[in-house]
């Protein structure tokens, strides 16, 4: 493994530890590209960590779109993770507008401005959490990859919604608001209440609120898991720990607001182990009581 390449996978084991366990069930030819395309999401989601104003993130997004649209090595010259999305864009065939559409979908991130309603976080989950499920699907099998698109489109709502959860606390302390609009409302809270802390008796049914919405995407990519074929597996392996997530995140609810619900390491990397070796079971079809 060559210099860059162990600062990819390093990037990648650092930032997103579960889906750097990911990586290591997928065929040793297909990680290099797999660690490339996590620590590009990796990249891109740290930029607000990084800045303190959005006009700085906006240029730094602009680059990496600069990069893209190139399509060369030249390019991202200097920069190890850049250099290695390009050269996997290139060797997997991937395409461009999904990485385009990832880094429009991230400009979100780097103001506060609340989510509008539920359709725009679909929208926003679609373009990051599972356009990414989609990427890896065709790094390790192109030809099969398409037609679990509904699939992935499932697993990473279920995946960013929980992720979005997990950071409840980072997010609140930013001013940053994903919960949409509609959910706040419904639950008599407003962006400023959740901004300040202040939801009150609302705090829990927020995070039921969204616990739900995650727990409806993850009942719809589990009913058809069982048909992903084992080439496939590592892809969609982060997407079998949100079960698993969702139960700390209900089991503290007004507490997500302050902290952030933890696994620990031996069942990640057990209920990694299993699905990786098992795949998903199928579940078995409730008779109609009607």
């Amino acid at each position: 493994m060559d210099d860059n390449a162990t600062i990819v996978m390093e990037a990648v084991r650092a930032a997103d530890r579960d889906r750097y366990l990911s990586v290591l069930y997928a065929p040793e030819e297909k990680r290099a590209a797999l660690f490339a395309l996590y620590a590009f999401n990796a990249e891109i989601a740290g930029v607000r960590d990084r800045i303190r104003e959005a006009l700085p993130g906006e240029v730094r997004l602009q680059w990496w779109r600069d990069v893209i649209s190139a399509g060369t090595r030249q390019a991202a010259a200097g920069h190890p993770v850049a250099e290695a999305v390009i050269e996997t864009i290139t060797a997997c065939h991937l395409p461009q507008e999904a990485f385009l559409n990832y880094l429009d979908a991230r400009i979100f991130d780097l103001y506060d401005d609340p989510m509008p309603s539920r359709n725009d976080l679909e929208g926003y989950c679609g373009e990051t959490a599972a356009a990414l499920i989609q990427l890896a699907s065709l790094i390790l099998e192109a030809e099969a990859a398409p037609e679990f698109a509904n699939l992935a489109g499932h697993a990473g709502c279920a995946q960013a919604i929980t992720g979005l959860l997990r950071l409840l606390p980072i997010h609140r302390s930013r001013g940053q608001c994903y919960i949409p609009r509609e959910i706040l409302t419904a639950v008599g809270s407003s962006p400023e209440e959740y901004s300040k802390g202040e939801a009150g008796a609302g705090a829990a049914q927020l995070v039921g609120a969204m616990i739900a919405l995650a727990q409806e995407h993850l009942a719809a990519f589990e009913k058809d898991a069982f048909n992903l074929p084992a080439t496939l597996r590592p892809a969609y392996l982060p997407t079998a720990l949100t079960g698993p997530y969702l139960k700390r995140i209900a089991l503290a609810r007004a507490g997500a607001f302050t902290r952030t619900p933890e696994l620990p390491a031996v069942i990640r990397q057990w209920v990694l182990f299993r699905h990786a070796s098992r795949g998903w079971e199928q579940r078995p079809v409730r008779a109609d009581r009607s």
